[in-house]
C-alpha cells in the first residue's frame, strides 16, 4: 500500500475517533499479514456504523496480540524430525521421548511414504532405519543426497558389522546407531546433530548466495551483483527461505507456514502477489526467472 493510501486510511481512523493504539497496531497486523482491512464509511452519521468499526479494530487488534505471540514463540524454533521406522512401536517410543524433550515429531512406519516425506517437507534431523519394506533406508539416503538435500542424517539399524556403518557413513549418513539402543544414547546424539548444524563456517551461516545474488541474514540486505536491493520485511523472509531451500519444491503450504506462519489456507492471493514483487526486484537483467512455478505444486528456486 503506498503511502498516500496509509495517509487516507489513517485519516478516516481518526476522523471517527479510534484510539492511536488501535490505528498503530492495525497497521503493523497488516503489514504482517500483507492484507489491507478498509473501514466501512460512516452513513448519514450513524453511531452504529463507527461503533462497528471500533469493534472491527479492536478484533483486528486482539488477532495482532495473538500473532505477536505466536510469533515471538516461533523465535524458540523447534526441530522438526522425521522418524522412518517399519517397527510401529519403536517408531511411536522414540517420537514420544523426543516430543517429551521438544521436538517436533512426524512419523513414517514404510519406506516410499518416508521417501515422499523426506523430499517433500523440510526436517532438520531424519532418524532412518535401514532395512525398510518398499523402499530401503539406503535408497532412501542416496536419493535425498542426490537432490541436494543436506537434512542431517542419523541410522537405525539392527546391522552392526563394520561394513553395514561403512556403507551408511559413505552414503552420505552423518551418524549411525545400532539396535537394541538406550533412548538416551539416541537422544544424545541427535542432540549432537543439532550442534553440529548451527557450527559451521560463519560465512555460510549467514550469507546465502545463488549466482549475482547475495543475501546477508545478520545485515538484512540483499545484493544483485553490486546494486543493494530494498526488500519489504516478508519479501526478505520468502527469499531467505527460497534460497535456504533452493533446488527443492517449495509447497504453498510450506510457505504459508513457515514465512507467513499461518497453520490454515486464508484464500487469498497473497503469495502470489509476493513471489510477483520479488521477482521483479531479483530477476533483474535476466532472461529466466530465479523463481520457477510449478503449476499445482508450489515453487522451484535455481540456485544456478
Amino acid at each position: 500500500m503506498s503511502n498516500r493510501c496509509i495517509k487516507r486510511y489513517v485519516k478516516h481512523l481518526k476522523k471517527w475517533n479510534i484510539t492511536s493504539q488501535c490505528i498503530s497496531v492495525t497497521h503493523q497486523y497488516c503489514e504482517m499479514t500483507g492484507l489491507w482491512w478498509v473501514p466501512r464509511r460512516p452513513e448519514n452519521g450513524v453511531s452504529v456504523q463507527k461503533r462497528e468499526c471500533e469493534i472491527d479494530l479492536t478484533n483486528k487488534y486482539m488477532l495482532f496480540q495473538q500473532r505477536i505471540l505466536y510469533h515471538a514463540d516461533n523465535q524458540r524454533k523447534k526441530m522438526k524430525v522425521l522418524v522412518i521406522e517399519d517397527d510401529e512401536v519403536l517408531a511411536e517410543y522414540i517420537a514420544k521421548g523426543l516430543t517429551e524433550h521438544g521436538y517436533i515429531v512426524d512419523i513414517s512406519i514404510n519406506g516410499k511414504d518416508g521417501l515422499y516425506f523426506a523430499v517433500t517437507e523440510v526436517y532438520d534431523i531424519i532418524i532412518l532405519d535401514k532395512m525398510l519394506p518398499n523402499v530401503d533406508g539406503i535408497t532412501i539416503l542416496k536419493t535425498i543426497r542426490a537432490s541436494n538435500n543436506n537434512t542431517l542424517v542419523l541410522i537405525l539399524s539392527a546391522q552392526s558389522s563394520i561394513e553395514s556403518k561403512i556403507e551408511g557413513l559413505t552414503e552420505g549418513a552423518d551418524d549411525y546407531l545400532t539396535k537394541p539402543f538406550a533412548f538416551e544414547e539416541l537422544k544424545a546424539r541427535v542432540e549432537a546433530l543439532s550442534r553440529r548444524r548451527g557450527e559451521g563456517n560463519i560465512k555460510d551461516k549467514f550469507q546465502l548466495t545463488a549466482g549475482n545474488l547475495k543475501l546477508d541474514l545478520k545485515k538484512r540486505r540483499v545484493w544483485l551483483g553490486s546494486t543493494v536491493l530494498h526488500l519489504q520485511n516478508r519479501e526478505f523472509t520468502l527469499l531467505e527461505y527460497l534460497m535456504r531451500n533452493a533446488g527443492q519444491l517449495v509447497s504453498r503450504t510450506m510457505l504459508l507456514e513457515n514465512v507467513w506462519e499461518y497453520k490454515f489456507e486464508p484464500q487469498t492471493n497473497v503469495i502470489d502477489v509476493h513471489i510477483s514483487r520479488l521477482r521483479s526486484k531479483i530477476d533483474v537483467g535476466r532472461d529466466k526467472s530465479l523463481v520457477t512455478t510449478i503449476r499445482g505444486s508450489g515453487y522451484v528456486f535455481d540456485a544456478d
